[in-house]
């Protein structure tokens, strides 16, 4: 249809913020929608921490960029936003979109900050589709525990 056309934000981009009174000095546009989800952050990229981030009035016209990155994908799953550069390193990251006292808040992460935060703990990677676990029980049985062949 003529005229119905929108832009497409593409890019992964951080630019300066504006707003000299804030505490998050940077924005950023998470190309995930037709304009973008745009967020303050305060750091360009999580490094040792997650990152905290403030959701943004919208991208500011005169907007400083900072980096500029071509995105592989970005794809929302539940309250998480996965995105992926097409760069060699630090190229995966993951936003999570959650509320606390009654208000949004994000935190961005990558998948080395997540193992730092929880250290024991493994994530499954795949599922076991197609394999089926059997039970055998032995309605025979009186006393459970080893079998009375394995007793001798």
């Amino acid at each position: 249809m003529p005229g119905r056309l929108q832009a497409v934000a593409d890019d992964f981009l951080v630019a300066r913020n504006p707003d000299p009174d804030s505490s998050l000095p940077y924005l950023i546009r998470v190309p995930l929608g037709a304009e973008g989800i745009v967020l303050k952050a305060r750091e360009t990229w999580p490094g040792a921490t997650k990152v905290y981030c403030h959701r943004a009035e919208g991208w500011p016209a005169d907007a400083e960029v900072l980096e500029r990155h071509e995105v592989r994908t970005c794809t929302r799953r539940g309250p998480a936003i996965d995105l992926v550069l097409t760069r060699a390193r630090r190229n995966r990251s993951q936003l999570v979109l959650t509320r606390a006292r009654g208000r949004e808040v994000v935190f961005w992460q990558t998948p080395s900050t997540s193992k730092q935060a929880r250290p024991g703990v493994a994530l499954p990677t795949a599922r076991a589709a197609g394999q089926v676990l059997e039970i055998v029980v032995d309605t025979a049985e009186k006393y459970p525990g080893p079998s009375a062949t394995s007793r001798r």
